[in-house]
């Protein structure tokens, strides 16, 4: 029997894709493996959009090149972010892989696997289906942040039809899923390329009453295109989860115009008041980069009071790196690496006492967590609006909604127990 292994960095995207991947592989009767050496077929799902993701990407590319001496080498697959359209230098550098395939290009990895095994003489048993699925809803992104890497290798916005999404949603919930995050660069941006221009609103109607699905999340959000429909279809749907992903990026107007985000912060501002206007009881997580070309400390400064003002749940920052092609890579890189450091360790304290303080509050509740694995001696799951929970029971609670009141909260997870009085 022909075996695989898959390794995956980055993004939510790159996560469907990985999943998918090991789906379809396993339909085409392949193992996984939990070793490159023990493979028939690696497949490398990569990220680019920091330096240090490319760089792991190279790391474990490199590592690859002696199983190519053997007596029978595996077959080696490299997709994603790491792959440009014209990857003719990149086949150069790496001649030993057999096959560059650019982002979510699964059809193309289907074809190159069933060359290798294309009638397989057995089926191997699918995948443990996960709790919560991730079900792309649209590829590419029409913005131009000149930042960002990502459009120039994943190209323009393109939107799965309705149908499609909702039969996949069907299929992820009848093989186990309870819940399903739907993905995209900008999911706000959802079907303006489809015919009838059905909104993320509508997307999230035509899914919302699929049997066995419990929960709906999506992500990431742009501040510049989130509308009001869509916060009050938030609020209205009981399924969706009231959780929103907004990246600010940064608290200054000057930097944002740089890294052409079209929004101020006083648009992003208002937004964050009009979600919590209409659900009080959501949550907002961010991004932030820190660092960027030309960032004075006087606009870093505002960029910490903005987040101290707006007491976010979650901040994910990392610090500019700059991505060959893109249009802030012509500018000069003039914060010092020691001092872009230092901003993100500001940030990441900051970020630490206002969720510490805000999962505090949750202390003595009782809140709703779908449970989706265990570790470490406990069952571990999530909260509607993503709180990490953890508690301790005998039995299987996988897959489960369960009540659990926090008898411990810390800035990044809660413990608590089976609230057995409101099960």
């Amino acid at each position: 029997m022909s075996s695989y292994h898959l390794w995956s960095i980055g993004c939510q995207m790159n996560a469907a894709d990985a999943r998918q991947a090991a789906e379809m592989l396993e339909g085409l009767g392949f193992a996984p493996v939990s070793t490159p050496e023990a493979a028939d077929l690696i497949v490398l799902i990569t990220c680019v959009v920091r330096q240090s993701a490319e760089d792991r990407v190279i790391g474990r590319l490199s590592s690859l090149k002696s199983l190519k001496r053997r007596r029978h080498p595996p077959a080696i697959v490299v997709m994603g972010c790491f792959v440009p359209a014209d990857h003719e230098l990149l086949a150069a550098q790496f001649p030993y892989v057999d096959r560059f395939l650019l982002p979510s290009d699964l059809c193309g990895l289907r074809a190159f696997a069933t060359m290798l095994a294309p009638q397989p003489a057995t089926r191997v048993a699918a995948s443990v289906a996960p709790v919560s699925a991730l079900v792309p809803i649209m590829h590419g992104c029409d913005h131009h942040c000149t930042y960002c890497i990502v459009r120039l290798r994943r190209g323009p916005g393109r939107s799965i039809p309705v149908a499609e999404i909702v039969a996949e949603v069907q299929r992820v919930v009848a093989g186990g899923a309870r819940e399903v995050t739907l993905l995209g660069q900008n999911v706000d941006a959802y079907g303006a390329d489809l015919p009838g221009a059905p909104d993320l609103a509508d997307l999230l109607r035509a899914i919302h009453d699929t049997p066995g699905l419990a929960r709906i999340r999506f992500l990431t959000s742009h501040p510049a295109e989130m509308t009001d429909k869509l916060i009050a279809t938030v609020a209205e749907l009981p399924k969706v989860c009231p959780h929103f992903e907004l990246p600010v990026q940064a608290g200054d107007d000057e930097v944002l115009k740089r890294m052409g985000r079209h929004y101020t912060v006083a648009h992003y501002r208002t937004l964050v008041e009009r979600i919590r206007a209409q659900i009080p009881a959501a949550s907002i997580a961010t991004d932030v980069i820190v660092g960027f070309p030309g960032e004075s400390e006087a606009q870093f400064a505002g960029t910490v009071q903005l987040l101290r003002e707006l007491r976010l749940d979650a901040v994910h920052v990392a610090a500019y790196s700059p991505r060959p092609g893109t249009p802030a890579a012509r500018l000069p890189d003039d914060v010092p690496a020691e001092e872009k450091a230092r901003r993100r360790q500001v940030i990441e304290t900051l970020q630490e006492e206002i969720s510490g303080e805000l999962s505090a509050a949750l202390l003595g509740q009782t809140v709703e967590v779908l449970v989706e694995e265990r570790r470490r001696g406990r069952w571990g799951g999530r909260t509607r609006t993503n709180k990490l929970v953890f508690f301790a029971a005998e039995g299987d609670w996988r897959g489960r909604l369960v009540p659990v009141r926090i008898t411990w909260a810390g800035p990044w997870s809660l413990i608590g127990e089976l609230d057995t009085t409101s099960a």
